[in-house]
């Protein structure tokens, strides 16, 4: 009898752990116009703050109903029943929507960008606002002072129905005087709606002090060099492109989420038919390149001595 229930337990663990592991996609939907906006999957809210730039990760399902709200609650929303997050052959990829709005009506739409195969550790750039599938929302319901002395903060989050991604669930099973214990950092274990008021006691000297201490820890988050598999299908969908002004959007989307070493740079260089798109990616990707003391390189690719002039220049202004 004992037997058959730890079996039956393990078992049970067992499927929790594989449903765990299942494939995910991430979703990065940007404003063109930069028009800020709130998004909401199957009905719910996904950032509490309107943003241009928004990333939610670790999306289980391939399709989703996708709504788009603006902040100025006067653009007509956008509503798209089936947004897909796979490729062709039904693999979770990383996609990228546009919300593009039309030169002549002003009227807003969602277009598929891009998508690139999902990557490991993924390093966000600085002005993408993430958020994780089914965690909690912050509002924030107090603001810090921004000099001086103490600062109290009260945040409470918010978890829809659905997954909860931060602290796993735990598990204590006494059998016949066996005990087992499991802990589960798992997403799919944790649901219901659960509200949590944190309340955080600070001190700051000053607000200048503050920002340079932001700044320095920016500059010191380094990013894992983007692996050679990943970068193939990168270049891959840069190729696909078929203008130079999508080539490079596409680029720079890809090298502002990656770093790059001088050679996959230089490599994407020569896919832009036109010599001032090179030399504008060239720059772009400068604060992106894990070995810029062999920046140098990157020189080659251009036809003209002024365009390596144009970058030497930009470089040493940094």
């Amino acid at each position: 009898m004992k037997t058959n229930f730890l079996l039956s337990l393990a078992l049970s663990f067992s499927s929790l752990l594989a449903m765990g592991q299942q494939p995910i996609a991430n979703l990065t939907i940007f404003s063109d116009s930069g028009d800020k906006f709130f998004l909401y999957l199957n009905g719910e809210q996904q950032n509490n703050v309107a943003q241009t730039n928004l990333r939610v990760e670790d999306l289980p399902q391939a399709y989703y109903s996708a709504k788009i709200v603006f902040e100025d609650k006067v653009t007509p929303e956008i509503e798209k029943s089936h947004l897909g997050l796979t490729d062709a052959d039904g693999v979770m990829q990383d996609v990228t929507y546009k919300i593009k709005r039309d030169k002549n009506n002003g009227k807003m739409s969602l277009k598929f960008f891009s998508m690139v195969p999902v990557q490991q550790n993924y390093s966000p750039p600085s002005n993408v606002y993430v958020q994780h599938y089914g965690a909690p929302i912050q509002v924030i319901t107090s603001a810090p002072a921004t000099t001086g002395t103490t600062v109290t903060q009260t945040t409470t989050t918010t978890t829809g129905v659905g997954t909860n991604r931060p602290n796993g669930a735990g598990v204590s099973v006494n059998a016949g005087g066996i005990n087992m214990s499991i802990n589960i950092n798992d997403p799919i274990l944790v649901n219901g709606t659960t509200q949590t008021t944190t309340t955080t006691t600070s001190t700051s000297s000053s607000s200048s002090s503050t920002m340079n201490n932001n700044n320095a820890t920016t500059a010191n988050i380094g990013c894992s060099e983007m692996m050679a598999g990943d970068f193939t299908s990168a270049l891959a969908t840069i190729k696909k492109q078929a203008f130079d002004d999508t080539r490079l959007t596409t680029a720079k989307q890809i090298a502002g989420s990656n770093c790059l070493n001088t050679n996959q740079i230089s490599s994407i260089c020569k896919e832009f038919a036109f010599e001032d798109s090179k030399l504008e990616f060239a720059k772009f990707a400068y604060d992106h390149c894990s070995e810029k003391k062999n920046y140098f390189k990157v020189n080659n690719v251009f036809s003209f001595s002024s365009s390596t002039d144009e970058l030497n220049t930009y470089i040493q202004g940094r």
